[in-house]
């Protein structure tokens, strides 16, 4: 006979169970958190998150404190990881134009392109072109079968980062299934790092906002095309538009026969700094005003709207650290544009003329130069008019359609050059609209939405063929036009 069961022992394991499980479960929840947690901190992002400054420029690091750990960590994981597996982003394999052979020629200096390009026209990019790149770069972009990948070193100073790589997400949409795969290396701060001498027997190619003669990086249109939120500067076709009205406010007799500057001389600019001593509108005929952003916007940035600037005759660009996003707003008011001696130039400043669509100004004698292009135009009213006038239509002619046709061309050449098939690194993200949008604040969202592209109706304008003697006649006689600006200065 079978002995009979025990019901000594079974209700002691069946009361241990429940808590055994409970124990388990517990373990097994924080055991997930921490990994959820450890991920999240680990996750380097479009907005910033988990990123050092660059060390070649501090700024002060982002924190993210308006938000909680847990909502920070979740707003991380579902923007990085669930968002562009779930986004429509099926790439067209052909783009079907309404008007394929309308295709206009491109302005002039695109050519600039293949003059950017020329250092690696031989030797072609390699990997190891890339990779040394990398010591300079704050952020990868790799485009792949239409979908475009981020590697994130470093942070960038207040929304640049986001902003760039909405330019990038853009273009595809401009263009769809037309942008070549392509391995880029970007810095999104404003100085140059390739210095030819240091680089000279292996250039670098190195994406950035501007360049100048004596580097290699490789110019393309800055963040603020897109817009610039954190100093309430508009998509740049709204922009313009709205500065082009403004500036039509007052006829050219009746704006302010003097020179106008307004800005920020607190960068470490030189010319910023001595700009400060011809603040004198009876000595020198310029109104230099000094411009502090942190009151601007708690007075809703109403002084400081760009469209309210244009009712003077003469507008001075002066660079900043570097280049400065301003000379596109100064000449976009139609007033004769005062360059002050620029060193660094960005992609459509190649296109600018002396004395055709800008006045230059000497750094050396500053305020004595400012004083003669005030004096020379006051003299000369209806030349002075129509250089402004012609600087301004430079602007009108360079609307986001452009902006898009040179940054496909660019890229396009640029992955020509490359030896390699791009792929994306196995540390980069993909990147979306609907995960770059997870990640904005309410007044970036706005800014993108407005800054939205949409498929293009017609092929990208027609670039022309590299002509190394058309790009250095264009050089050498645009110096000879500022030497003889110059010496008419020196014989007043």
């Amino acid at each position: 006979m079978a002995a009979p069961l025990s019901r000594n022992k079974a209700p002691a394991r069946l009361s241990s169970s429940p808590l055994l499980w409970i124990i388990a479960l517990a373990s097994l929840t924080i055991f997930f958190l921490y990994k959820v947690d450890n991920l999240a901190l680990q996750t380097k992002t479009v907005a910033g998150h988990n990123l050092p400054p660059t060390p070649w420029h501090l700024f002060p690091p982002k924190n993210f404190d308006d938000q909680s750990r847990h909502a920070r960590a979740y707003q991380i994981l579902h923007c990085s990881y669930l968002t562009c597996p779930y986004s429509n982003t099926t790439v067209s394999k052909g783009h079907g134009f309404n008007s394929p052979s309308s295709s206009p020629e491109c302005p002039r200096f695109f050519m600039f392109i293949h003059h950017d390009l020329e250092p690696w026209a031989q030797s072609r990019i390699t990997v190891d072109h890339i990779m040394g790149a990398k010591n300079y770069a704050s952020f990868r972009v790799v485009i792949y079968k239409g979908r475009l990948y981020l590697d994130p070193y470093y942070a960038c100073v207040q929304s640049r980062m986001m902003f760039t790589i909405w330019g990038f997400l853009q273009l595809l949409k401009r263009y769809p299934g037309m942008v070549p795969d392509v391995d880029i290396m970007f810095d999104c701060m404003d100085k140059p790092s390739i210095n030819k001498t240091e680089h000279d027997s292996f250039p670098l190619p190195l994406f950035r906002y501007c360049t100048t003669k004596d580097h290699f990086d490789i110019p393309f249109p800055d963040w603020s095309f897109w817009g610039w939120p954190e100093v309430n500067i508009r998509p740049w076709d709204e922009e313009f538009r709205d500065i082009k009205r403004g500036s039509q406010a007052r006829s050219w007799p009746k704006k302010w026969p003097r020179a106008y500057w307004k800005g920020n001389p607190d960068v470490g600019s030189p010319i910023r700094t001595s700009l400060l001593e011809c603040n004198h509108t009876k000595k020198w005929g310029a109104q230099i005003m000094r411009q502090d952003w942190e009151e601007e916007a708690k007075g809703g940035y109403v002084s400081s709207k760009l469209s309210h600037q244009c009712d003077y005759r003469y507008k001075i660009y002066a660079e900043g650290f570097a280049w400065s996003v301003s000379l596109k707003y100064i000449i976009s008011c139609g007033s004769l544009a005062l360059i002050i001696s620029p060193q660094y130039e960005d992609f459509f400043s190649r296109g600018l003329i002396p004395e055709k669509n800008y006045w230059p100004v000497s750094s050396d004698g500053l305020c004595q130069s400012i004083k003669f292009a005030v004096d020379w135009g006051n003299t000369n009213p209806t030349e002075a008019q129509k250089i402004g006038k012609a600087g301004q239509d430079l602007m009108e002619s360079l609307s986001m359609d452009r902006v898009y046709d040179y940054m496909f061309h660019l890229i396009s050449e640029y992955s020509k050059l490359q030896d390699f098939k791009p792929v994306p690194p196995s540390s980069a993200l993909e990147v979306c609209v609907d995960s770059l949008t997870c990640f904005a604040d309410e007044k970036q969202k706005q800014f993108f939405e407005r800054a939205t592209a949409f498929p293009s109706p017609s092929p990208p304008c027609t670039l022309q063929p590299a002509n190394i003697d058309f790009i250095k006649s264009w050089m050498q006689q645009k110096q000879r036009t500022i030497t003889n600006v110059r010496e008419m200065e020196l014989k007043a």
